[in-house]
């Protein structure tokens, strides 16, 4: 029997819950809604539940993202049990695995930004239910995309300036700013 462990995030409209197995082999995959689920039997089987508005799964976790008029009391005991009945029924969780890093050849500095991303900063977003995507790098900018609880989180715009910003642009003199594309 597996036991699905709930864990708040910063952001109140998502709660991560813990399945204690892995949940993506590879890479991470987002479903902001439920017409974006149909390669993932476990994201289709949790827009099933009433209240579930997005849902973003990690390598060892899954944040799920409720409507602004729905309670956690309420809704995190049906999510979790819907977890654990799919992982117990032994389906994939998805399809093909979703992965960020294509095999794009990038630039010296965009190859030190995204293991920068990769190495320093997804790990911390995760321990979160969140995710940070390298986008792009072009005019001094740096482009990613925020996913999971890091959506509509209260405190994602001070994380993107204070944390990622200030810890790419030291290590990366080039970089001048990050933008967050949805």
């Amino acid at each position: 029997m597996i036991n699905v462990v709930t864990q708040p995030t910063p952001n109140p409209a998502t709660m991560k819950f813990l399945p204690g197995c892995a949940v993506m082999a590879d890479g991470t995959a987002d479903f902001p809604s439920p017409d974006t689920a149909g390669r993932s039997t476990l994201a289709a089987r949790l827009f099933g539940v009433d209240g579930v508005a997005g849902v973003f799964l990690g390598a060892d976790f899954v944040s799920v993202a409720k409507r602004a008029a729905d309670d956690w009391d309420r809704l995190a005991p049906p999510v979790a049990h819907e977890i654990a009945a799919h992982f117990e029924s032994g389906a994939p969780v998805v399809e093909t695995a979703a992965s960020d890093n294509d095999s794009a050849v990038l630039d010296p500095v965009a190859a030190r930004i995204r293991d920068l991303i990769d190495t320093r900063i997804r790990p911390s977003v995760a321990q979160d239910g969140g995710d940070i995507v390298f986008l792009g790098f072009e005019d001094g900018i740096v482009r990613v995309s925020l996913q999971g609880a890091c959506v509509g989180c209260p405190s994602s715009s001070a994380t993107l300036k204070m944390g990622v910003e200030n810890l790419l642009k030291f290590y990366v003199p080039d970089v001048t700013g990050v933008e967050a594309v949805r």
